[in-house]
């Protein structure tokens, strides 16, 4: 199968921008569900794995192409795991990133423990059908500062310390982000398998 158009099952135009900018190399065209009117789809998965298939399936689904979904989230220890799956609506339904931002600092409150990580699920679905999909997992690990630093990336990038680099997400370059973060892990197996299907 030469995939050369594939739909990314978000309506987020910084995950899309971050998309092509990882797969035009590949002569792959990312294209958003928005395009194709596809309607939004309930996040009932407990996981990310689980919630990202729903996307990737529902996309298929709609628009006959080939689907990437990516679910991904910030998970803070001393938050049992939150905001995890909900990271994205942390503050509310219609939630924007500063109101997350703020509900995270808020809940962290004076707390020293502020391990945190971002995990994403990538995954790739030939059609809606699709009996096995392709399944890859990235972790960027780091920590919450208490005050936001950068005008970079997006969602929490201005509250996660990374430590090797001694700056948050938001203040790294396009080429350091993609390098570290859990969207550049999960996609380097996404994009071999991508470029096997081509071959």
């Amino acid at each position: 199968m030469n995939v050369t158009r594939v739909v990314l099952a978000t309506g987020n135009a910084g995950k899309v921008k971050e998309m092509q900018s990882y797969l035009e190399e590949y002569g792959i065209e990312v294209l958003p569900q928005s395009e194709f009117d596809v309607p939004e789809v309930a996040e009932t998965g407990t996981t990310f794995v689980e919630n990202a298939i729903i996307k990737a399936r529902h996309a298929a689904q709609h628009t006959g192409l080939p689907a990437i979904a990516d679910d991904s989230g910030l998970a803070v220890d001393a938050l049992g795991g939150a905001p995890g799956v909900y990271s994205a609506r942390y503050a509310g339904q219609n939630a924007t990133d500063q109101d997350n931002i703020d509900k995270l600092l808020q809940s962290l409150g004076d707390n020293e423990q502020r391990k945190a990580r971002f995990i994403c699920s990538l995954v790739f679905m030939q059609s809606h059908e699709d009996p096995i999909p392709f399944i890859s997992l990235g972790q960027w690990e780091g920590s919450i500062v208490a005050t936001q630093q950068g005008e970079g990336g997006f969602g929490y990038d201005p509250v996660f310390w990374v430590e090797e680099k001694q700056r948050t997400a938001a203040e790294l370059s396009k080429a350091e982000k993609h390098a570290l973060s859990h969207r550049g892990q999960a996609l380097k197996p996404l994009i071999q398998h991508l470029a096997a299907l081509k071959g």
